[in-house]
């Protein structure tokens, strides 16, 4: 991508108005420029499920993982520098201000579920958004552990909301699964909480306790 098209998406970025938008848009232009240096990155965290739910979470910045490991595999400090000051970022090296938004880079991306990666089309090119059923698992367990956490589990109750509602689809018998695993053991707490806004929206619960 050049410079020109480089500024001109930064213009835009900057004077969106829409926070999700807002946020959809940075991530495709990072997406775009890291794949030139052969690097995919994920959303991940608060900013996928604001993404995934359209808002109806709002993360307010950026978390972005890579997605797997291959040649020249992870670019190095200079290179991730060099590939964030094309937008103008401030900061570093791993977390960044662009464009009225904190950009954070957090390593190599965690996902235990099965299922793919969620892509959504952006104005520079597609971004590759973390799996509903990762999100979910962990947004419960950050809920609970190590203390309550009332801001994650209104983020899950948001992403638990769509997904019954039809807007996002998710594998529950990969919840099930994943919140079982060691790695998480939130399924009691999965399936209160599943309850709870199955019975708010009154729509039947996909997952049983059994």
């Amino acid at each position: 991508m050049d410079v020109t098209k480089i500024r001109v998406a930064l213009d835009e970025i900057t004077f969106e108005q829409d926070a999700t938008v807002k946020c959809l848009k940075l991530a495709s232009l990072c997406s775009a420029l890291w794949q030139e240096r052969g690097a995919q990155l994920v959303v991940v965290g608060g900013s996928a499920i604001e993404i995934l739910t359209e808002g109806a979470y709002v993360s307010g910045d950026l978390d972005l993982c890579y997605v797997s490991a291959g040649a020249g595999f992870p670019l190095g400090i200079r290179e991730r520098q060099e590939v964030m000051g094309l937008m103008g970022a401030v900061g570093g090296p791993r977390n960044w201000q662009i464009a009225g938004m904190y950009v954070d880079l957090l390593g190599l991306v965690e996902s235990l579920a099965r299922t793919p990666f969620r892509r959504v089309a952006g104005p520079y090119g597609e971004v590759l958004i973390m799996k509903p059923e990762d999100l979910l698992a962990e947004r419960v367990l950050v809920s609970v552990y190590p203390g309550e956490n009332m801001e994650a589990r209104a983020c899950a109750k948001k992403l638990i909301s769509v997904i019954l509602q039809g807007a996002v689809a998710a594998d529950w018998q990969e919840v099930r699964r994943i919140a079982n695993l060691p790695e998480y053991r939130i399924f009691p707490e999965c399936v209160k909480l599943v309850i709870e806004v199955a019975r708010e929206l009154n729509v039947e619960n996909p997952l049983h306790p059994d």
